[in-house]
């Protein structure tokens, strides 16, 4: 081979070269648990007499089975009505929220702008297990000072822990972590606008708001869109926070989420097929929303471009 030929080779396969290591990660710590994960799903255990001795239990072929019993599963289908229920609370008031806060500090009148981007984003850098610890601290009557402050008061102390104020306090915690994200992605995109559209509007007449409503939020249409993408996945996957609140009540069971029941069937009952097919199902369920979601706002995007 020449010494051209050489060259020539050797800057064709450089860009494999600097993709390689990344393939690898992706193919050690993606590709091959899932696929294993997988395999799982399509085996079971087979006990023989009373499953003791060499070879009394076996792994076989199972098929479909343990999706059918999964989809069949009473506590992973109230488990997904609740995380729906959460969803609901969720995402309209974080990205709500989110872009409020965005168009406020894009605001020419804002004052102290760098000090309050950081103070809205600083609860997103907080885990969601400290996090989750720290509001359910707030949340016990025994020892919140909200509700000390509310019996002195004497005003009604509402169980946030039970019931229905469940929802309330697993969607805050939720809420008051990721709206600093989700406004960070907003607050970028209103930053890209030129300026040169704000002055042509005020020239018109247009009133701040107006320029808020008319040109600022549809200009951000595309954030907005991937921020819902995200928060839809993170309340589809929802763990951190039933968890960790489950040792202070009693509303919150094992399988109060269907990661959670997943986890109980792996780690707690020592299934880790039907734990397997539990979460392919999640994983495929939320892939089917999120592109259903991104096809029909692409979609949209499309039929006011074409007026």
């Amino acid at each position: 081979m020449t010494t051209a030929r050489r060259k020539a080779y050797g800057v064709k396969g450089a860009p494999y070269a600097f993709l390689l290591p990344a393939t690898i990660l992706f193919a050690l710590f993606f590709a091959l648990p899932i696929g294993y994960a997988i395999w799982l799903s399509l085996h079971k255990v087979q006990v023989k007499g009373l499953g003791l001795g060499s070879g009394a239990r076996q792994e076989v072929w199972a098929g479909f089975e343990n999706y059918a019993d999964a989809l069949t599963d009473s506590e992973l289908l109230d488990g997904a009505l609740r995380v729906l229920g959460y969803g609901a609370i969720v995402v309209p008031v974080m990205l709500g929220l989110a872009l409020v806060f965005a168009l406020m500090l894009d605001s020419d009148k804002v004052r102290l702008a760098p000090f309050t981007r950081l103070a809205i984003f600083l609860p997103y850098a907080i885990p969601g297990v400290v996090a989750a610890l720290l509001w359910g601290f707030l949340y016990l009557p025994d020892v919140s000072p909200f509700y000390f402050v509310l019996e002195k008061l004497g005003l009604p102390q509402p169980d946030l822990l039970d019931g229905g104020g469940l929802y309330a306090a697993l969607s805050n915690i939720a809420v008051w972590g990721g709206t600093g994200f989700n406004m960070i992605v907003i607050y970028t995109s209103l930053q890209a606008i030129p300026t040169e559209v704000y002055e042509a509007a005020k020239l018109d007449g247009a009133t701040p708001l107006q320029i808020a409503l008319k040109i600022k939020i549809p200009m951000v249409a595309p954030s907005l869109v991937l921020t819902f993408f995200f928060s839809i996945i993170a309340t589809l996957q929802v763990f951190s926070e039933p968890t960790t609140l489950k040792p202070l009540t009693n509303s919150v069971s094992t399988t109060w989420s269907p990661l959670m029941k997943v986890h109980r069937d792996a780690f707690g009952e020592g299934d880790i097929y039907s734990a397997a097919a539990g979460a392919v199902i999640i994983a495929v369920a939320t892939l089917v929303l999120s592109f259903g979601f991104l096809r029909a706002a692409n979609s949209r995007n499309k039929q006011e471009a074409a007026r």
